[in-house]
């Protein structure tokens, strides 16, 4: 990735056990290897030992380090930590309190993404249901599965005031949140000095990271060119198309309500579903390598990132790439299938890598 210009940052935010310890050793020499652009850590016994071994290379403090005030931040800076990552679980003005009280580190916020039932992973629902601990890099998600149930809960000091759990149809998502999009306040982050935003992408498709990745960098730029005039509406147009489970603010107004929970279902809000991307653009043709299938008639959108507006393009021709015969559709049922199709003007604006998508029914 250095060959191509780009920072890569080594995640490293696990909570180590005493039969993780003996591995630290030969675990800094691998990343004296790597020499990656920062390290980020959560655990402070980690934070010790490649703070006294590898002191070189920046460490950057996790959001899993649940720090939610200036005087956690001041203590990881008297440490020696050269950035950390805020708690999605502080409202914007709490963040905004820290960036004016700690001048000297950088900060990093989420901007988008899965939100967390707890603490910012700190979870043991995973390691119970699932043997996958959150806190080890393996969570399995399980807030964001069906429970089936019917019961009433009653708090101990409240007697008499029953909970509700109860089952339908549909399932029963007591845990699963709707996930964070704050482009709405975007311009007011923006004003507040940052030095990086992140963006949830574990686990998520090209189409999701290059997605979210293009819109969110267009935006930032458009709001610095031109701040008075700046609008949300294009760009959260643009983010809906995305697999989602609903979008809330999360914490950014403070303590959120029950608007930012989806007790219904887990399933996207977005009928857009990544088609493939281009390997290559060349003799008029477009290479796509498919996650989807593709037949004749079918309309894609490829999201150039030389321009904003995706580029509609109905698939009037489609030849198999294996063997360059035309097809009336192909699926994505082996590993690297992908089709080529004919297309006019320039498409050196849809370099390697250029995401398609598909609007489904």
């Amino acid at each position: 990735m250095h060959k191509l210009g780009k920072k890569v940052y080594l995640t490293f935010n696990l909570f180590l056990h005493n039969k993780d310890v003996a591995q630290l050793e030969n675990f800094s020499k691998i990343i004296k290897t790597l020499y990656p652009d920062g390290i980020i850590i959560s655990d402070p016994g980690v934070f010790q030992h490649l703070k006294k071994e590898i002191s070189q290379i920046p460490i950057h403090i996790s959001t899993q380090a649940n720090i939610c005030s200036w005087l956690t931040v001041n203590f990881w800076k008297n440490l020696g930590a050269d950035l950390c990552v805020l708690g999605r679980e502080l409202s914007f003005l709490e963040v905004k309190e820290i960036r004016e009280r700690c001048r000297d580190i950088k900060l990093e916020i989420f901007i988008h993404g899965s939100m967390c039932i707890s603490y910012s992973g700190r979870c043991l629902i995973s390691a119970f249901m699932a043997l996958r601990s959150a806190n080890q890099g393996l969570c399995a998600h399980s807030c964001r599965w069906k429970y089936k149930s019917k019961m009433l809960l009653e708090e101990e000091l409240r007697p008499d005031e029953y909970l509700e759990v109860e089952e339908d149809d549909k399932g029963s998502y007591i845990l699963n949140s709707r996930d964070l999009c704050p482009m709405p306040e975007l311009d007011k982050i923006l004003k507040t000095n940052f030095d990086s935003l992140k963006i949830e992408g574990r686990n998520k498709s090209e189409y999701y990271v290059a997605q979210t990745a293009r819109v969110y960098r267009k935006a930032i730029d458009d709001y610095f060119d031109n701040p008075d005039d700046w609008q949300s509406e294009k760009y959260i147009k643009e983010l809906t198309v995305l697999q989602n489970r609903g979008y809330t603010l999360g914490f950014f107004n403070g303590k959120p309500g029950e608007e930012s929970q989806n007790y219904i279902d887990i399933s996207s809000k977005s009928n857009y579903r990544n088609a493939g991307l281009v390997k290559n653009n060349a003799d008029g043709f477009l290479t796509i390598e498919l996650r989807h299938k593709l037949k004749k008639g079918d309309e894609i959108e490829l999201l150039s990132p030389f321009q904003f507006i995706p580029v509609k393009l109905t698939l009037n021709k489609i030849y198999n790439k294996d063997n360059n015969l035309p097809v009336e559709e192909l699926a994505p049922g082996k590993a690297n299938q992908s089709i080529k199709i004919p297309l006019q003007g320039d498409i050196s604006v849809f370099p390697e890598n250029t995401i398609a998508r598909i609007k489904i029914a």
